[in-house]
């Protein structure tokens, strides 16, 4: 049996112990969602967000790509981010990071002509590493090294969605958190980004109108890589 054809069986079976757990929860399903958290995270499938979080059918609105990212000028992100905050009125956005991701180790490397579409979508990967390349060269491990940019890049992501207008400016505004995901014990760990400085324009954001911003020492995760 190919594998396709295994998952239509598991769906099965999931709604039936689904339904059998909970009798009413399709029903509720079918009544619309109300998702208390967008969560933003990598396309990586070792970090399926409902599973490493234990969250049920409608608690979570997601949006995943490549490196987590967030792009104000891509209209796939910002329609994500739109939807979840004016009209679903989410109370919390978590981006997501995890260590040993492939999409932030690339961004450490020669770039890959064979991959276009993954090279332009890490070029802020590319411009975040080069800012905070005095403290990555210093990093010997090459494994540690991308672990502590996926901890940058996480740390960026979230300043820069904070500063979005439409998290901004959003009555009330939803709380922004920062985690990464640990492959080596499936953890989730949180960094310290609620009392970190409000975002600066990273590489290819249209914030002009923003004001200007002090950048953040660099923060040192205990926990991380």
């Amino acid at each position: 049996m190919n594998f396709t054809k295994q998952m239509i069986l598991q769906n099965a079976a999931w709604a039936r112990e689904a339904c059998d757990g909970d009798p009413r929860l399709f029903e509720r399903l079918r009544q619309g969602q109300d998702p208390k958290v967008l969560w933003i995270g990598c396309a990586d499938s070792r970090v399926p967000a409902e599973i490493v979080t234990g969250a049920r059918p409608g608690e979570l609105f997601v949006h995943r790509n490549i490196a987590n990212l967030f792009v104000p000028h891509d209209d796939n992100t910002m329609s994500v981010l739109e939807y979840a905050v004016c009209v679903l009125k989410v109370k919390d956005i978590v981006i997501c990071g995890h260590y040993g991701c492939g999409g932030v180790r690339a961004a450490l490397g020669a770039p890959n002509d064979g991959v276009p579409h993954v090279e332009q979508r890490i070029r802020p990967l590319r411009w975040l590493a080069r800012r905070h390349r005095d403290e990555l060269d210093a990093i010997a491990d090459p494994d540690e090294r991308t672990n502590r940019l996926a901890e940058l890049n996480v740390l960026e992501q979230a300043r820069v969605l904070r500063a979005s207008p439409v998290v901004h400016d959003a009555v009330p505004r939803p709380q922004v958190h920062a985690w990464i995901f640990d492959i080596r014990d499936g953890l989730i760990r949180a960094l310290p980004f609620e009392h970190a400085e409000a975002a600066e324009p990273s590489y290819g954001s249209d914030l002009s109108h923003l004001p200007g911003r002090r950048e953040p020492s660099p923060i040192r995760v205990a926990n991380g890589g």
